[in-house]
């Protein structure tokens, strides 16, 4: 028997289960993985609440976790029992002592990368590949606007900009928010609490706006991340941190300058077992080199998952969130 955190119906925290249940065998291409730290994102809350539906109860939790190969099912040759691995994609059931995953969704984890920086990284890692690689590359000299850049996801997008020469102007919601941002890379950070966004970024950029915005909260900055654009801007919209944007007018993106919108998925960058070891490759690359750093890790025991995640859902957590079996 193993441990793992559970839920029956959709909620708050409280729905969550600290419960005993009986590891699956693998099938042919599966992989049981052992897990020694497990990520905590806030995709977590939108399975938990119902935003996202799960796909039967009761449901385990979490896509994203690191650990050593336990067994494998009988088509598996990129991986064997005893490798340090690491996954971000899924499915549901990372919450827990161990987890099945199918083969194609485990990447390798360079010895040098602990398995808690592997479990706090991947995920959020292999998000800023994608949005800052492929959705749009930004490139040297750029500005950029990215909210919640104290954040999981924003803390490492704050040093990879940065590493890369690009001004990430950042939102936040306090000044130890802000501070969190500006340690860690932003160019500049707007407190929304307190500052008006859109007039502080045609102030910070002269006037000309921004050509992306990486908006990761949802319905709650729609339109304000729609008023940074410049003329053909592109809104990165990849998060519903505050909910799901709904009821969009595309005439809108007319009006305001013939804007573009994408809300792109993980899943569909990520869509090979080949595309997911460059990925993550990329990933373990910019943190072994030291210019993103995985140091703020706010940990709490398995047991204790619903706790974490009343501290992410009340905003009250910089960096990133592991659980420990």
């Amino acid at each position: 028997m193993a441990k793992r955190i559970q839920f029956k119906a959709y909620g708050g925290p409280e729905v969550l289960e600290y419960v005993d249940f009986e590891p699956p065998a693998p099938g042919p291409k599966d992989v049981l993985v052992r897990n020694k730290a497990i990520g905590v994102n806030f995709i977590e809350t939108y399975f938990r609440s119902g935003l996202y539906p799960a796909p039967s109860f009761p449901s385990g939790l979490g896509n994203e976790g690191a650990g050593l190969v336990e067994a494998v099912g009988s088509e598996v040759t990129h991986v064997k029992v005893g490798d340090r691995v690491v996954y971000g994609t899924g499915p549901l059931g990372a919450y827990g002592d161990v987890h099945l995953t199918p083969a194609a969704n485990i990447a390798k984890l360079p010895d040098g990368i602990s398995f808690e920086q592997g479990a706090a990284v991947m995920l959020k890692g292999l998000t800023v590949q994608y949005l800052f690689r492929q959705t749009y590359e930004i490139r040297p000299e750029e500005t950029i606007l990215f909210h919640a850049a104290a954040g999981g996801v924003g803390s490492i997008a704050c040093q990879w900009a940065n590493a890369l020469g690009v001004k990430l102007i950042g939102t936040v919601s306090s000044a130890e928010k802000a501070a969190h941002a500006k340690t860690h890379g932003a160019w500049e950070v707007i407190d929304y609490s307190k500052e008006d966004v859109v007039q502080r970024v045609l102030e910070l950029t002269d006037g000309k706006k921004v050509p992306v915005v990486y908006d990761g909260v949802g319905k709650d900055t729609w339109e304000t991340s729609l008023n940074c654009l410049e003329l053909r801007g592109l809104l990165v919209s990849f998060g519903n941190a505050s909910g799901a944007v709904t009821g969009v007018n595309l005439g809108v993106l007319a009006q305001k300058g013939s804007l573009y919108v994408t809300r792109p998925t993980l899943g569909s960058y990520a869509n090979t077992p080949e595309a997911l070891q460059a990925m993550a490759d990329e990933v373990f690359e910019m943190v072994a080199s030291g210019k993103v750093k995985v140091d703020d890790i706010q940990k709490f025991a398995l047991k204790d998952a619903a706790k974490a995640h009343t501290e992410l859902s009340g905003r009250r957590t910089v960096g990133s969130i592991i659980l420990v079996p």
